[in-house]
């Protein structure tokens, strides 16, 4: 429970709670619905819809998707209405102040929704951004070259092992008679974020590597090959090649998610930009009150 509906210390707050675990059990919802209920508070389905515009749509399916985290949003819902209430009764909203934030904070909300309804009629077709992204890869190549790259499996015997450099030597008699690289790897190995793969780095170019072990990664010429001992500071290394890559081109195959997510985020984002500029076409800025207002703040002293 958040601290936020902790901090009302209301009587029936307990049961707001049970209600709303409750009802999250059952199969299907209507809008009027309620997650929480209290003596004169509802928070329903359409509430939590509506809340929930203030997150990227991509986002919903992860925070939505969970009962838990339904009900402890449904539960601070229902704790700032109750605050609500309370300011209602004090009669805050005849605030200057607070008249205003609440129109900012209705234009927030329209203009949110405005933005969501325009973005889905700009969004180009599945088919039309693979077209988009083909053009983009085949005008802009140069972005997705990529430089020589191996990929090796290690054996780290640590520095601080009694007797280190004695058996990284057993470690490479071993391989010599045949042993599995992975297997041993797994065995003896003391870097733990490979030993677990059978030593496996995966994929790397030049300048990741300390320059050590990059030179006798880079030397091995097939797969299968093994280097001798190599001493870095992280200790004694024997490397195994598994796979090179030359330097190239990406196939399209493998950057094309990223690019038609690209573009369809940019045929989005164009089409907000045009739509706000013609919605400030006749705007006129009173600079006078600009420049009084910027004043004001400027010289008002900050509090420590």
């Amino acid at each position: 429970m958040s601290q936020t509906l902790k901090s009302l210390n209301s009587p029936f707050l307990s049961r707001a709670v049970l209600v709303a675990a409750a009802v999250l059990c059952a199969p299907a919802w209507a809008a009027d619905d309620a997650l929480v209920e209290g003596e004169k508070i509802k928070i329903t389905v359409q509430d939590m819809q509506a809340d929930a515009l203030r997150m990227p749509v991509e986002m919903r399916p992860q925070v939505l998707g969970k009962p838990q985290t339904v009900t402890q949003i449904a539960s601070n819902l229902y704790a700032r209405r109750a605050m609500a209430l309370r300011a209602e009764a004090d009669g805050l909203e005849k605030d200057p102040a607070v008249v205003a934030a609440l129109r900012i904070a209705r234009d927030k909300v329209l203009s949110d929704a405005y933005l969501e309804k325009l973005d889905k009629a700009a969004a180009p077709t599945d088919e039309a951004a693979e077209k988009m992204a083909q053009t983009v890869y085949k005008a802009k190549s140069d972005r997705f070259k990529v430089d020589e790259q191996v990929r090796v499996r290690h054996i780290l015997i640590s520095p601080t092992t009694p007797n280190a450099r004695e058996k990284i030597d057993e470690v490479v008699k071993k391989l010599a008679s045949g042993a599995e690289f992975g297997a041993l790897a797994k065995e003896v190995s003391a870097d733990p974020g490979s030993a677990a793969k059978g030593g496996d780095l995966g994929f790397f170019a030049k300048g990741r590597m300390l320059p050590e072990f990059e030179t006798a990664a880079f030397a091995l010429k097939k797969k299968g090959d093994l280097s001798g001992v190599v001493e870095t500071k992280f200790g004694f290394h024997v490397l195994q090649l598994e796979e090179k890559r030359p330097a190239g081109i990406r196939p399209f195959e493998d950057v094309r998610d990223e690019l038609i997510k690209e573009v369809k985020s940019s045929v989005v984002q164009e089409a907000r930009v045009a739509e706000a500029q013609k919605l400030q076409q006749g705007a006129k800025v009173n600079a006078p009150a600009v420049s009084a207002f910027a004043a004001e703040y400027s010289n008002t002293p900050t509090q420590k």
